[in-house]
């Protein structure tokens, strides 16, 4: 495509964006710059959506006003338009603007997995209170940042960048865009089903929406989390409804999910303001002085971060029976095979074996042996493979192995910022110059098999026992494909329904003869989660969609689940599931609730023949269920 930057025609590839949203597009333009393009109404991704349509022809429009007109003298984080880009029409398409490379989404920051032992919430302190002055200086300039969320806003050394500024609210022009999880509910119409946007946003939407991100970065979950089980019948309402009736995670009848931090770790000032926040509607400045006067610790005796004077989770008695090394309850024995006061950074089960990683002051498998030494890293990536053990960070892929010298080679980013690379009992497999690569052997040398051409910085791929599975997408394509484990050679003729909206997470889990994809996408103001079952000759089998948090097993989590033979086992806070799919569609068929007190929907399971293995933080548990 080309675009018209400073009187310049500029040719963009459109097949290389760097990050995608739910309007438009972002490109890297060199020289630390970067280009934003509008998706255009007749985008594939509208197709069957005319109410989406019709909203890209009417935010274009307005952008050929409002950002002619959009305010200079921004706050430094603001990454604002800085040159308008115009097609041969002499339509306003797009912006260029800073280009913030080496960042995360603030949404990593509210994901136990990726901070759990690396990123302390003194750091997440520090990033909200960067954040909270470029907040109140919009405010100075009378600009609202309307749909503010954790998707839009970008944090490298600590510094909180604001982008997506064209969706600003100033002057005549309003913000009409929102997210379910974080519009301000007294903006809503509140007779609603789910929060629809009535009254324009304000400064106190942005203070509430700041509030809900800070809530999710400390105790990961949002402030209407949990799972509402009144015990008057009358009471019951959707997970979408609770905003609207002001039934929080607080609520007496919510169970609070089991991977979130206890919210007795705050302080009280801070919980208090929550709660005339969440429950009470208060609208005000969020007071800078709670996040400076938080000071917090990790307790000596459990490890527990807390920003009180006692460890409140040492205050509160454990039952006896979850320290014992072999629990039974009901149909279910639960024994303890592995503990660390480190953290459990991956696990994989290959030949028969459960493998895994561990960090506690070295990197160590699970014979307690020491691949490396050394700190963590939030952007590492980790996979095992026999006794080889395969850590990534950005385009360097290290290869560990007991009495060998370490190995480097390079690796594809994804978008230059996520190392693609995987691997099952036998090879890893990993991107290189438009090719997916895995090691092999000819002969009696190492070499590396070539299997097949893929579109560059733009694919994802993961690795089963039998088969893999890759998808790439960008601007209006997007193909999936899979492979043979051992063979030569891509098929990319999957059928697999369109991705919509901006792409979250996505993850994948194998058994023989079956792949079970998920996807995490954020669409207009929901956040969906999809699941597609596909067969190693790449037809696709069923498919299911839920949304984010609904109470369902796909709704919960996409990660964690095991794959065994035909069905999935998925996990829940509420205890292990079995899904299957069948004609199409995918069901729940059988629910396991003796599992209830020994897995929760931040760790992972993996079936074995001697059991079903469950990989927390810092704990691996052997359940046997007895029929």
């Amino acid at each position: 495509m080309e675009v018209t930057l400073n009187g310049k025609r500029v040719q963009v590839d459109t097949q290389q964006p760097i990050g995608e949203g739910r309007e438009a597009s972002v490109y890297d333009l060199g020289g630390g710059m970067a280009l934003k393009l509008f998706r255009r109404p007749e985008h594939p991704a509208y197709d069957g959506l005319p109410t989406e349509r019709q909203g890209a022809v009417d935010r274009i429009a307005e952008h050929q006003r409002k950002l002619p007109a959009f305010p200079g003298g921004l706050p430094a984080r603001v990454i604002a338009p800085e040159v308008l880009a115009y097609d041969r029409g002499k339509r306003i398409v797009g912006y260029a603007m800073r280009l913030i490379t080496g960042a995360e989404l603030l949404r990593k920051y509210g994901e136990k997995s990726f901070r759990a032992g690396v990123i302390p919430n003194a750091d997440v302190v520090t990033i909200f209170r960067d954040l909270h002055a470029t907040v109140r200086a919009l405010h100075a300039r009378q600009v609202v940042i309307g749909d503010f969320n954790n998707l839009n806003v970008l944090i490298r050394n600590a510094e909180a960048h604001i982008i997506d500024a064209d969706s600003f609210q100033f002057g005549p022009f309003l913000s009409r865009m929102y997210t379910q999880q974080f519009v301000d509910p007294t903006r809503c119409d509140p007779h609603a089903k789910s929060p629809m946007l009535v009254r324009p946003h304000n400064e106190g939407s942005d203070w509430y929406a700041f509030a809900v991100m800070l809530i999710k970065s400390l105790l990961f979950v949002d402030p209407f989390g949990g799972v509402y089980r009144p015990k008057d019948p009358a009471q019951r309402c959707t997970l979408d409804e609770r905003p609207l009736r002001r039934i929080t995670v607080f609520h007496p009848e919510v169970i609070y999910p089991k991977p979130a931090v206890p919210y007795g770790v705050l302080p009280d000032e801070l919980l208090q303001y929550f709660h005339k926040t969440f429950e009470k509607d208060e609208r005000v400045e969020f007071p800078v002085l709670l996040l400076e006067r938080m000071r917090w610790t990790a307790c000596t005796q459990c490890g527990t971060e807390h920003a009180r004077n006692v460890c409140p989770q040492c205050a509160a008695a454990v039952p006896a029976a979850l320290k014992q090394k072999v629990v039974v309850r009901g149909t279910v024995t639960a024994t303890r095979v592995f503990a660390t006061r480190g953290d459990i950074l991956h696990a994989a089960h290959q030949d028969g074996k459960l493998r895994w990683l561990y960090h506690d002051g070295a990197f160590r498998r699970e014979d307690g042996g020491v691949v490396l030494e050394g700190a963590r890293d939030a952007r590492f990536r980790y996979r095992v493979c026999g006794d080889r053990t395969f850590i990534a960070r950005d385009d360097t892929l290290i290869t560990l192995r007991a009495g060998h010298a370490p190995e480097t080679q390079m690796v594809e980013r994804y978008r230059g910022v996520l190392p693609v690379f995987d691997a099952n009992a036998a090879h890893v497999y990993w991107l290189e110059q438009g090719t997916l690569v895995r090691n092999g052997v000819v002969g009696a040398l190492a070499t590396d098999v070539r299997i097949g051409n893929i579109l560059a910085h733009q694919t994802l791929i993961w690795a089963g026992e039998q088969f893999g599975f890759g998808v790439y997408r960008a601007g209006e394509l997007c193909v999936a494909f899979v492979f043979g484990a051992e063979a030569r050679g891509i098929n990319d003729t999957v059928s697999l329904p369109r991705i919509r909206g901006q792409l979250i997470d996505a993850h994948a889990v194998f058994a023989a003869t079956r792949c079970w994809f998920f996807t995490v996408t954020q669409e207009g103001s929901k956040t969906v989660h999809r699941v597609a079952v596909i067969a190693p000759d790449g037809a696709v089998c069923a498919t299911a969609e839920a949304v984010a948090g609904d109470g369902s097993w796909l709704g919960g989590t996409i990660r964690g689940h095991a794959a065994a033979g035909e069905f999935l086992l998925a996990v829940t806070d509420s205890g292990v599931t079995r899904v299957e799919a069948s004609g199409g569609s995918i069901a729940l068929t059988r629910e396991f609730p003796d599992t209830e007190p020994f897995v929760h929907t931040g760790c992972a399971l993996f079936a074995g023949r001697d059991g079903l293995y469950v990989v927390d933080r810092r704990e691996i548990t052997k359940l046997v269920i007895r029929a």
